[in-house]
């Protein structure tokens, strides 16, 4: 029966009692924001539906559901046991499943859990409450076990960026170790190469049963085996039709792997291994030691074969992947060994582990401090989808082609890609304002040199402002300014103040949503400065360019009472800082949410103004007048692609047309650095060429 026929279809959009079977670790989600507002975190995990019902009808079925709910409770579950609970059946984009099980209330638990799940889920609590502490001892878990629930966004987000996000979970390169490393030690007890695979085999199956079956895992498995049996062979010949064998297992096993981007990556990166490093180890030992070229080999085969699916994904290549790789190769072996020898320990002589776990961490750390250090470079930006797969297919072909014929061609192709990838950096050499792409949110920067700046909202992602902050070389601000408390506007709080120091903070004198606001002090702490921004605070700050001045038009210390838009919290957006900027090259306007009421109350406090960080997302709410005023040379619209709330309003764009506003959306072109010289002005974005740098006025 196919998931969208399935008998779970009738109950959708509705409350209906399931029964399922949990198949994976429940996992805590962190809090999203959706919209202005925040939601909690909630734990997730993968189940079987079993039956489901409601007082009118039951069916039994057998259908995969994707199941969430806010109970700590479900937290102590795991694989294999069973429970029933009420709550309400959405669509899911989720391909692999029927349907969003979203749990309202208690849960009854029907089984209890095996001894073999009891036993696995010890060892994996184990290790994880072993090796906690900094980055480094969150990546211990995930490249052991596969448990992530230790890792950042930030940390997440800086491997994924200069190509180790492989390392963060166990990846097909993990088991290949184990199982080498098994097969090793086979040695001492057994003479015959078959029997060695044979238990090595069998051990694999035991190392997929303790970092849990899941999609993922068992095309890891299937790619690990087949490096396995190319070392028990010992001939590449026969390893590439066991990699098509182990394809096609996998592919029949579970059609929805066909998909995935990450079957892709394994079987060409597994390809790579075999085909591609045994080439580059001969190349590169014409002029380098041999082991150097066996440790460079690997990465550089992984990234040449992964590289068209990695660009159609991501948009971007670092040429820093590959260095980084090479850096943390030689450490990923013995953490992973030893975090495995570790983790079986841990359950039944916990101080041996802990003993273990102490020298594993500084090779882990070692990982993450490359992984910092090489996501602060720029990438080679190009475009997602076919258009990016095709010209890194074509530039990888063409490398390749090359690669008999002459090596100058190749470095000079090397020396381009790193010159292309320097002048295409985002934001470019000198900038003066930047407005970060955080999806639907808003995050402003006002560079005042040396690595200092003023920052205005932060966006609803830690991670993507971080990024943003890291991209822009932040590294002290001296003012940050929250608009309003709406959490599309502060909840990447966490990010601007990761690694960085910060001065004062203006708020508004609104606190709604008492939630976020709350939430936000207490993430800033009790050493923040936190200024309580209204109309008539004004302060000078000094930049690399001359004095810039500040002044708060926005709002009022008395209570003002307006009448409510259609939308989401008008009272609040009405309350954001209208903040007035003015500087020796350029005036900025931003004003966070409001909306036309505000703006006529302000009119006759602004004029003509070079940047306009359009408010509210660009919606239709837009006094005429007040736009009219402002007549600004570029007009910044922050807003999150196929957002469902119509930002930006084909109204507001065509006002801001008709005044001849050059407009800028973060949906279209990515993140927007603004250069300015005597009110002229250069326009860089993250989704455009170098030569592509638009210049205006």
């Amino acid at each position: 029966m196919s998931l969208q026929n399935s008998a779970l279809q009738q109950f959708i959009g509705q409350s209906a009692t399931l029964k399922v079977q949990i198949s994976t670790d429940p996992t805590l989600t962190k809090a999203k924001v959706f919209g202005s507002k925040l939601a909690p975190a909630s734990y997730s995990f993968l189940a079987s539906a079993q039956s489901v019902g409601n007082t009118s009808e039951e069916f039994t079925l057998r259908i995969p559901v994707r199941v969430i709910s806010q109970n700590r409770s479900v937290s102590t579950l795991l694989p294999g046991q069973t429970l029933t609970a009420s709550g309400v059946l959405v669509h899911s984009k989720e391909s692999r499943v029927g349907a969003l099980f979203i749990i309202h209330g208690d849960i009854k638990v029907l089984t209890p859990p095996s001894k073999w799940a009891r036993s696995l889920g010890n060892i994996r609590t184990h290790l994880r409450e072993l090796s906690s502490g900094g980055d480094g001892g969150a990546l211990i878990p995930g490249m052991v076990l596969g448990d992530t629930s230790l890792q950042s966004a930030q940390f997440r987000d800086a491997m994924r960026r200069c190509g180790l996000t492989h390392l963060t979970a166990v990846s097909g390169a993990n088991f290949a170790i184990i199982s080498l490393f098994v097969l090793w030690c086979m040695q001492w007890f057994f003479r015959k190469i078959r029997i060695r695979v044979i238990v090595t085999a069998i051990a694999l199956s035991g190392f997929i049963a303790l970092v849990r079956p899941s999609p993922s895992v068992l095309r890891a498995a299937a790619m690990a085996s087949v490096v396995l049996f190319a070392r028990a062979v010992g001939q590449r010949s026969d390893a590439l039709p066991a990699l098509g064998f182990a394809i096609a297992i996998v592919v029949v096993g579970d059609p929805w792997q066909a998909r995935d981007p990450g079957f892709a990556l394994s079987v060409l990166a597994t390809a790579g291994l075999l085909i591609l490093a045994p080439r580059i180890v001969l190349g590169l030992s014409k002029f380098l030691p041999t082991k150097i070229a066996g440790a460079l080999s690997p990465p550089i085969a992984a990234v040449v074969m992964c590289a068209p699916i990695l660009v159609a994904l991501s948009g971007y290549i670092g040429p820093m992947t590959v260095i980084a790789n090479v850096l943390v190769a030689p450490v990923v072996a013995p953490i992973t060994v030893f975090g495995f020898i570790a983790a079986i320990l841990s359950p039944i002589a916990p101080h041996v582990s802990s003993f273990i776990l102490y020298f594993v961490r500084f090779p882990a750390s070692w990982i993450a401090s490359v992984a910092k250090w090489a996501s602060r470079f720029p990438v080679l930006e190009l475009s997602t989808g076919l258009v990016g797969f095709s010209v890194a297919l074509f530039t990888v072909v063409a490398v390749l082609a090359l690669v008999r014929r002459r090596k100058k061609v190749i470095i000079a192709v090397a020396l381009l890609a790193l010159s292309l990838t320097w002048l295409g950096r985002w934001p470019g050499g000198d900038w003066q304002v930047a407005n970060c792409n955080v999806g639907q949110g808003d995050s402003m920067v006002v560079n005042l040199g040396n690595h200092r700046a003023i920052v205005i909202d932060t966006g609803p992602d830690p991670a993507l402002v971080d990024r943003c902050l890291n991209q822009l070389g932040v590294k002290q601000i001296p003012l940050l300014v929250l608009t309003h408390f709406h959490a599309d506007h502060v909840e990447g709080v966490a990010g601007v103040i990761h690694g960085r120091s910060i001065g004062q903070v203006w708020v508004s004198n609104n606190a709604e949503p008492i939630f976020e606001s709350n939430h936000i002090r207490q993430v800033l702490g009790i050493r923040a400065h936190i200024v309580i921004a209204e109309r008539g605070l004004s302060t000078t700050m000094t930049s690399n360019l001359g004095d810039i001045s500040l002044d708060i038009l926005w709002p009022d210390s008395t209570a003002q009472s307006f009448d409510v838009l259609p939308g989401d919290g008008s009272a609040i957006n009405n309350s954001s800082l209208a903040l007035l900027l003015n500087a020796p090259d350029f005036s900025l306007f931003v004003a966070g949410d409001i909306e036309p009421p505000v703006q006529a109350e302000i009119l006759d406090s602004v004029g003509k103004i070079d940047i306009y960080k359009v408010s509210h997302h660009g919606s239709k709410y837009q006094d005429i007048a007040f736009t009219e005023r402002l007549s600004p040379i570029i007009s910044i619209i922050s807003v999150g692609a196929g957002n469902t709330y119509g930002h930006p309003a084909p109204q507001t764009l065509a006002l801001l047309a008709r005044l001849r506003s050059t407009i800028y959306r973060t949906d279209t072109n990515g993140a927007i650095a603004v250069t300015a010289r005597q009110h002229r002005f250069k326009v860089r974005t993250s989704s455009g060429a170098w030569w592509q740098k638009v210049r205006l006025g």
